[in-house]
């Protein structure tokens, strides 16, 4: 029982535990088994929080018995990327700066859980400060992908979707900066949601970008999506960027069907730089569509080739600024033997960030610095407004955008960590959405010669979550994917 219990996807879980065919503490249990059976060899898991979860199961079991109205993810067990506040369970970011950083109070999206009773199982790995897109640059160890433990499941989330991938989690709290949740969802084949920006609360998420970063789900299937981001989303009154919105019933409209959508396809994200099987993958989809009744249209997004160098020119100047707190002195790692201050901040920041990390930190200084602020920050603002204008022409006559998540399947580990800049090309598809704020889910598409999952990005308007949720459910079921 305890293997059929992690393959079932969230909603058939939900069903089952409503039926009290299977007890929470017998769904703990066997992902909780499933960890200690597979994560020696994949490292989704920083802290496996397992005495915890079982209480957590046990009282779901017991407000069951005595007739308890519960919530559809109640006991459901998930795992809660590394950069989420837990009250009381260390939040490290995968950094020796926060190695023994305990949070006393939970971020927003964690009472929600809370309050929908949903079993955590612990913090997932991730890149450093949710600096990376392979999950390499984690201080504890890297990740491995479950489809191919030689191969990186993708970052900065990579923690998160192995995690759902190999049956350690039903489903996964990410964030997404640039791409962290929709990236490793495409290389580990799994569903991975990145909301309108401001739809989720950031409060008691370690900031990176404050104008990009986005906590959204990982999940085994789009229904499953759908429900965790119900539980989530909505306005929270001490997040600033919070957006107060009547927000409709994400699972409701899921079986409208894709007849009638107008979807486009941009040709800057089908050029040299993406894999010919990618290509093929996304646009057999398209005909896909057209055979569900959609219709589809190439269309350009001419200032896409600018995203990538406003991003990490935008991202840098922000973490570099969100960073700076973390200096030896109120809490965190503190560096030994130092004789004054200036030694603290110095040996602390040097010996307790990774490599990544201070990279992004001298990039971002330095294109805030008086000298360079103009030519870089304020150009890097403009051509985010250029990016933004781009989208809303294709949104006047589309109801959606259909492109490629990443223009590579999982790649080997270390075949890129020495080269950063073509670890960064490897969002170059996902960042523009990031940067205008948008809506964009990750879904399966196929896979390559070697077996390696595609994936595919429906992207939307602000607010378009329901459509893309319709338009993904109805391509998933087209393709038998829907109990994958």
């Amino acid at each position: 029982m305890s293997e059929q219990i992690v393959k079932m996807t969230v909603g058939e879980l939900s069903d089952r535990l409503a039926t009290r065919d299977v007890s929470a503490v017998e769904a703990a249990t066997a992902y909780l088994d499933k960890i200690s059976e597979l994560d020696g060899d994949i490292g989704a898991y920083i802290t496996v929080t397992a005495e915890r979860a079982l209480e957590q199961a046990a009282k779901v079991d017991k407000l069951r018995t005595e007739g308890e109205k519960l919530s559809p993810l109640a006991g459901i067990p998930a795992g809660i990327k590394d950069n989420i506040c837990t009250k009381g369970i260390r939040t490290t970011c995968a950094s020796r700066m926060l190695e023994n950083f305990i949070p006393p109070y939970n971020a927003f999206v964690i009472e929600r859980l809370e309050e929908r009773n949903v079993v955590m199982l612990g913090k997932l790995n991730m890149d450093e400060f949710a600096m990376g897109s392979t999950n390499e640059t984690s201080y504890y160890k890297p990740v491995r992908n479950p489809r191919d433990l030689t191969r990186v499941p993708g970052g900065s989330s990579g923690g998160g979707a192995a995690a759902v991938a190999a049956g350690e989690a039903a489903f996964a709290l990410g964030s997404d900066t640039g791409g962290s949740i929709r990236q490793p969802a495409a290389f580990c084949g799994i569903v991975g949601m990145k909301p309108t920006y401001g739809a989720v609360s950031r409060n008691g998420a370690v900031a990176l970008a404050s104008s990009l970063d986005q906590i959204g789900p990982l999940t085994k299937n789009v229904l499953d999506s759908a429900l965790v981001l119900e539980a989530i989303i909505g306005y929270d009154e001490n997040d600033a960027t919070s957006l107060d919105y009547d927000w409709p019933s994400f699972t409701q409209r899921l079986e409208q069907g894709a007849k009638g959508l107008r979807i486009a396809l941009p040709k800057e994200y089908f050029g040299e730089g993406a894999a010919a099987e990618i290509k093929e993958a996304v646009k057999a989809a398209a005909s896909k569509y057209e055979r569900l009744g959609a219709t589809v249209e190439e269309v350009s997004l001419p200032n896409m080739r600018y995203a990538l160098p406003a991003y990490y020119v935008i991202s840098s100047a922000e973490a570099s600024s969100n960073l700076a707190r973390f200096d030896g002195v109120k809490y965190g790692f503190r560096a030994e033997g130092c004789n004054d201050i200036d030694e603290i901040y110095k040996a602390t920041r040097s010996e307790g960030f990774g490599r990544e990390v201070k990279r992004r930190i001298m990039l971002g200084s330095f294109v805030l610095s008086a000298g360079y602020y103009d030519a870089y920050y304020k150009k890097a603002l403009q051509v985010r407004t250029l990016i933004c204008e781009d989208f809303n022409r294709v949104f006047e006559r589309f109801d959606v955008i259909l492109a490629p998540v990443a223009p590579t399947t999982a790649y080997k580990l270390g075949e890129n960590s020495g080269n950063p800049l073509e670890m960064y090309m490897g969002n170059i598809y996902t960042v523009p959405i990031n940067i205008a704020g948008l809506p964009s889910l990750s879904i399966p598409c196929g896979t390559d010669s070697q077996g390696l999952p595609i994936g595919m990005q429906l992207i939307g308007k602000p607010f378009a979550e329901p459509l893309l949720y319709q338009a993904a459910y109805a391509f998933e079921q087209s393709s038998g994917k829907g109990d994958a």
